[in-house]
């Protein structure tokens, strides 16, 4: 593979990656997602960004991890952008804000609020952090027809993790608290960390992008501690992004689309 561009942060190159790309945040979960691919391998890790590259439906398809946030998930939607990427999807996890979002459910936003800086770096503020409506519809689709329990309310992406888990102990305590029951109230049913900058990045360079997640806490019920955290169910998130995915190419290819 000498002699091909390999952008400085990512550590591939086109020719090691599909058009389609799957998005965790946790590096130990791009094993478990390239599991349900065929013939899966990994083909880099650099830094946080871990890739493994099998197929779907005899076509090229990708997971690589972003680490947490949306600075260094940009960062890999720049360098996969210029490498040819297409249709970036996020699978990951979410905590609940509305009693519509409980411990298991698949969530798949129609829309985030833009609690973050990494979206205002590229887009105005006023603009709309929305997924790729033809991604949003398909991946419903196959969370209702698998039978998983699914929510497409809007979620919220925020900059620090701790601001939600513990606003009370921070100085701006006040206004925090005043945000989150504000969003609530408006109908939020759920929060991560990267939803929106992949919204609104997707929206400016023109690819196709959604967010399919497992929405790990009930209403008010959170735990900080690591034995409490339900691996067991991501494998809905991943189910129900593995065959959203497969829908989309299979599309693609009845179109005759760039792949």
């Amino acid at each position: 593979m000498e002699g091909f561009k390999r952008p400085i942060h990512i550590g591939v190159s086109a020719q090691d990656i599909g058009r389609y790309v799957f998005l965790p945040g946790s590096v130990e979960r791009v094993d478990k997602i390239a599991k349900f691919l065929t013939d899966a391998k990994s083909v880099a890790r650099h830094r946080e960004f871990y890739t493994c590259t099998g197929t779907l439906e005899g076509v090229p398809v990708s997971v690589m991890s972003t680490g947490i946030g949306g600075p260094s998930t940009s960062i890999v939607m720049e360098e996969l952008f210029s490498l040819g990427v297409h249709t970036m999807v996020r699978l990951g996890s979410c905590a609940s804000t509305s009693p519509q979002s409980c411990l298991g459910d698949v969530i798949i936003p129609k829309g985030a609020v833009k609690m973050e800086g990494t979206s205002t770096q590229y887009l105005p503020v006023e603009f709309p952090a929305v997924p790729s409506y033809e991604l949003l519809k398909v991946f419903s689709k196959a969370a209702k027809d698998i039978g998983y329990p699914y929510n497409t309310g809007i979620t919220i992406t925020k900059d620090s993790y701790y601001t939600e888990v513990t606003p009370h102990t921070k100085p701006v305590a006040p206004l925090l608290e005043y945000q989150w029951e504000a969003y609530r109230k408006s109908g939020a049913t759920n929060t991560s960390m990267e939803c929106a900058p992949i919204f609104c990045i997707g929206a400016m360079l023109g690819i196709r992008t959604a967010s399919v997640m497992i929405c790990a806490t009930n209403f008010n019920d959170y735990s900080n501690d690591d034995k409490d955290y339900p691996r067991d169910w991501e494998y809905r998130a991943i189910e129900v992004g593995i065959e959203g995915m497969r829908r989309v190419i299979k599309d693609d290819l009845k179109k005759g689309g760039v792949l």
